[in-house]
């Protein structure tokens, strides 16, 4: 079965943590849970049309979550840090910090 790039990342994940990290060229992602990290930076290259330097990948367990008497999971993820090469940025997250 072949991935493509849209399969591969999910979504930008933009929290305070994350946008702090933007100012030193990395970018975080949550991305498919069995992709790994050389085909997370091959789809960050085809998507965003960067180079990339590396790839750290963070498994993220559910929380869980009450709902009056029941109890239930979020749903697992994973979520990589992506951090690209010289000074050229990814588009999306100019203006964010």
């Amino acid at each position: 079965m072949n991935k493509t790039a849209q399969d591969i990342i999910i979504r930008p994940i933009i929290t305070e943590d994350s946008m702090e990290r933007l100012q030193n060229g990395k970018y975080t992602f949550e991305v498919a849970k069995d992709a790994n990290k050389v085909e997370i930076a091959k789809a960050v290259e085809e998507l965003f049309g960067v180079e990339v330097a590396g790839v750290n990948t963070v498994s993220v367990k559910g929380k869980q979550k009450r709902m009056g008497r029941f109890v239930g999971y979020r749903p697992d993820r994973k979520k990589a840090i992506v951090t690209v090469k010289g000074d050229k940025t990814i588009e999306f997250f100019d203006g964010m910090y």
